[in-house]
């Protein structure tokens, strides 16, 4: 097998553990709500996928990988793929590009779980897809403004480096976390979420079970979404930097879930499955922006590190802010998602602040971190509270009590 087969059988393998993570999300997802909104649940993780594979090649495509809006956003390739001339076929880096843009937008279903209409439902999921994310993806992996690398570039002019994101930890995660953030906050709480003295009052999952399945799928998953990123498989090089990418996103799961485990055993007293589920995902997410990056050793301490923010983030979130955040997925991927994107700028081998080589590296990261979030939280406002005042996003208090899936799709999941 030549190179080139090689590392199109790598790339398209990748996109296939890429795609397996959307079930891992629904049935997390599914079995940490309840069992009246399981079948709306795994209804949007499917949309998601559909309208996002749709949209994704007509406009989004080319938004993120053409050319002509000065680095800011690339030009709609209308379903036309002849404009990328990049070295692998381009359909196979289409479907690659296509899976991670569906999770972006899944990561958004979770925090917004059982009491959102299904029909604005499709319009947030048809507006991550088809522009939120692919133009923040044009500065960074389209070869936009923000990872410009040339001698005059602003980054190499500003921090002496260039922002840094191997698999997704700020452009995918991060995004899709502070998107979650904002559309929980515009939809408030569930009914019977918080008492009249404001005390959070937890809602248990049906289904422990399906959520445990679904994180072992998502971590699964990882192992193309990181490794996979490498998009080369052929050459000693690359040989090696996928086998560094697999035990650095592995150690950091693991790290992640221990961390979790022994804080929570600590604070309540009893080791939470549900939160341990929880601080893998922290890892995974945290590791994902510079598993290419970091040491064995390095990737344990990023795992440590989320494993213990999550934990506190998601008390932060429910009990002082009194956003209603069903699964976590403000905390998991938007909150692990900036703190992974920060500490790469620690602890990266080659130029991180703890190997000695100065503050330029972590500027550009935190720079980064930045100017993504930003976009991704003024979309988010815009679209979430727009939706809002215009259509309505939540559906009535009678089908938020009943269930979803009677009313929203009729028909259940359980019968």
């Amino acid at each position: 097998m030549d190179n080139l087969s090689l590392d199109t059988v790598w790339m398209l393998l990748a996109a296939m553990l890429v795609f397996w993570m959307q079930p891992g999300f629904a049935l997390c997802e599914a079995g940490f709500t309840r069992s009246k909104n399981t079948a709306n649940i795994l209804m949007k993780n499917l949309v998601d996928f559909m309208f996002g594979s749709l949209l994704f090649f007509f406009i989004g495509f080319g938004f993120m990988f053409g050319s002509g809006g000065a680095g800011f956003i690339g030009a709609p390739n209308w379903g036309d793929l002849s404009f990328y001339s990049g070295d692998l076929p381009v359909e196979g880096f289409l479907m690659f590009e296509t899976v991670f843009c569906a999770t972006s937008a899944t990561i958004v279903s979770g925090a917004m779980a059982e009491r959102t209409k299904f029909s604005m439902y499709l319009v947030y999921s048809a507006a991550i897809s088809l522009f939120i994310y692919p133009i923040e993806g044009h500065w960074t992996w389209g070869g936009g403004w923000l990872c410009d690398d040339a001698a005059d570039g602003v980054m190499m002019q500003t921090f002496g480096d260039v922002f840094h994101d191997f698999a997704g930890s700020a452009i995918v995660h991060s995004v899709g976390g502070v998107l979650a953030l904002i559309g929980a906050l515009a939809l408030g709480p569930r009914i019977g979420k918080y008492s009249s003295e404001g005390k959070s009052r937890a809602i248990p999952g049906h289904n422990l079970m399906l959520a445990s399945l679904g994180v072992f799928i998502l971590w699964l998953g990882w192992f193309g979404f990181n490794p996979g990123s490498q998009l080369a498989a052929s050459g000693e090089v690359n040989r090696s930097a996928i086998s560094h990418v697999f035990l650095t996103t592995n150690l950091a799961a693991a790290s992640g879930g221990v961390a979790t485990l022994f804080l929570t055993w600590m604070k309540y007293g009893k080791p939470s499955l549900s939160l341990t589920l929880n601080g893998v995902l922290a890892g995974l997410v945290g590791i994902t922006a510079g598993c290419d990056l970091v040491s064995p050793l390095g990737a344990v301490v990023i795992g440590l590190v989320c494993g213990v923010a999550l934990v506190y983030s998601i008390e932060f979130i429910d009990h002082r802010l009194h956003i209603d955040d069903p699964v976590g997925a403000s905390s998991v991927h938007g909150v692990c998602g900036i703190l992974g994107t920060l500490m790469t700028g620690l602890f990266a081998v080659d130029n991180g602040v703890f190997y000695g080589h100065g503050w330029g590296f972590f500027g550009a990261e935190l720079f980064g971190i930045l100017v993504i979030d930003l976009w991704a939280a003024a979309c988010g406002f815009a679209l979430f509270f727009g939706i809002k005042r215009l259509h309505g996003l939540r559906v009535g208090a009678r089908i938020e009590e009943e269930g979803l899936d009677i009313y929203e799709h009729g028909e259940s999941c359980y019968n």
